[in-house]
């Protein structure tokens, strides 16, 4: 999957889009006319317009490495702070970002949202469970991405052609108790 600070598991795996939808649905949304993409932090509308929906910014310097800093506008949370008024079950989108896949299957679960489920359901199918769902690709090992990759086979459930999948050392770099698994 791609480095890129803006590609999460969540959006890998297409969950994203419903999330955002839900969050669109809202009351508060509709008041105020919010789209989905309102609950994006790639593009304009939404996201903190000073971090760009990085959730941080970087100060360059010449002769040492650049400087990494927490926005001041968003505080990290990369969205407008009207954005993160809106709830669903008294939780922001920035809340739902921060959740662990395990965190987010009992959330969506008890709240039922079923279709949000069926497509996170794979990432804690594939061992991801501890990942949260808007944690950045490029801060995933290999064999997080890896297994992301699958899930996001897995969520595409059958398919009319059939796919075969060749694993070059599965269990490489794993502990013992996940070679059990």
């Amino acid at each position: 999957i791609g480095r890129s600070s803006r590609s999460n598991p969540v959006t890998f795996v297409k969950a994203y889009d419903d999330i955002r939808t839900l969050y669109a649905n809202q009351k508060l949304s509709t008041l105020r006319g919010y789209k989905p993409s309102h609950f994006s932090f790639n593009v304009e509308g939404g996201r903190c317009e000073m971090c760009e929906g990085e959730g941080e910014v970087v100060i360059e310097m010449q002769f040492m490495a650049d400087v990494h800093l927490e926005c001041e506008a968003c505080n990290g949370k990369r969205f407008k702070k009207e954005v993160l008024e809106v709830t669903f079950e008294n939780k922001n989108i920035d809340d739902i970002l921060k959740m662990t896949i395990d965190e987010a299957l009992l959330f969506f679960t008890e709240h039922k949202q079923t279709k949000i489920t069926q497509k996170l359901q794979p990432l804690q199918d594939v061992g991801l469970g501890y990942v949260q769902l808007g944690q950045s690709s490029s801060t995933l090992s290999g064999g997080e991405a890896q297994r992301i990759k699958l899930a996001s086979f897995l969520v595409k459930g059958t398919i009319k052609d059939r796919a075969l999948f060749v694993f070059d050392e599965p269990t490489s770099g794993l502990d013992l108790k996940h070679m059990r698994e």
